[in-house]
């Protein structure tokens, strides 16, 4: 085999420009926020050090702020929970089809929308059936008109319309990761397997999901963040309301940040922000080590 030896410098000179940009678009804004958690400004004038007094306020005085950390947190465990439906998916399409990529790509589709469109879709359908609502039309048509509701309109259910609509955008996401992943593993294995008895769904169990769980946590991580991080689809369909019940922390920090003008206190809720996808990363990161030491 022949491998291509590329000196250090060579690298360097390939990974830098990108490392450059990664640290501009993300470490650097990290850090601003951070310095700008510690101040009372309003974007024009003089900006005032008061120490921790902003995250003070969030955390014990504001009273949309822990609400909309459930949110997120709940919109995290419903994400979490659709890692298994589309492992589910993967295995059924890589079973059963001999040809699932066009499949797949249809899954897919919803992904590469915009979420502007996306929005705007499901609004139109979650409208009042005399607005030509069709969801609400058509619970009608099976003589379902005590399930119909002003889907967004409604503080208790605004928000779990809005998951909805979410969690059937990045389905296909995760069925593609998925999809690719169970390609990897080698059909030997399973025709082993079948000799010895396992087969179907207790070779999944056996063989599948050990041998996807590297697979399975990056999905779970990309679930999780960007369900903590959810602000375009939530913007897009409510703005956070009816009342603030759709408000996340995404939503809240800009409307501080850039209706109400506080800069600063904006600031120290991108910093929590931060601060909580790091905990779930490193959470999630631990208990997979954990089970892969369990098992072995």
């Amino acid at each position: 085999m022949n491998i291509l030896k590329v000196s250090k410098t060579a690298l360097a000179i390939f990974v830098l420009p990108c490392l450059i940009l990664y640290v501009l678009m993300v470490f650097v804004p990290i850090v601003v926020s951070m310095f700008y958690s510690f101040y009372q400004w309003d974007g024009m004038s003089t900006a005032k050090f008061v120490g921790l007094h902003n995250f003070v306020s969030m955390l014990t005085k504001d009273p949309l702020f822990w609400p909309a950390v459930n949110r997120g947190l709940l919109f995290a465990l419903i994400s979490a929970c659709e890692i298994p439906v589309a492992l589910f998916v993967a295995i059924l399409l890589t079973r059963y089809l001999r040809k699932p990529n066009t499949l797949v790509s249809i899954y897919f589709l919803p992904v590469i929308l915009s979420v502007v469109v996306i929005g705007q879709l499901w609004r139109s359908i979650y409208n009042p059936a005399e607005f030509g609502g069709m969801l609400n039309k058509l619970l009608i048509s099976v003589g379902l008109e005590s399930w119909t509701h002003t889907w967004l309109a409604e503080p208790k259910i605004a928000i779990y319309a809005i998951f909805f609509v979410a969690l059937w955008q990045y389905l296909g996401y995760h069925v593609l990761i998925q999809f690719t992943g169970l390609q990897n593993i080698s059909k030997e294995i399973y025709e082993a397997s079948r000799i010895d008895g396992a087969e179907g769904f207790k070779a999944d169990r056996y063989i599948t999901i050990p041998l996807m769980a590297p697979v399975l946590k990056i999905s779970l991580i990309l679930a999780v963040i960007g369900s903590l991080n959810a602000f375009d689809i939530v913007m897009v369909m409510t703005g956070g309301g009816p009342g603030n019940s759709t408000e996340v922390i995404s939503t809240l920090m800009y409307n501080k940040t850039f209706m109400s003008f506080q800069y600063g206190y904006g600031s120290a809720m991108s910093v929590f922000l931060v601060a909580e996808g790091l905990i779930a990363t490193i959470l999630l990161n631990f208990a997979f080590k954990r089970s892969e030491n369990a098992a072995s």
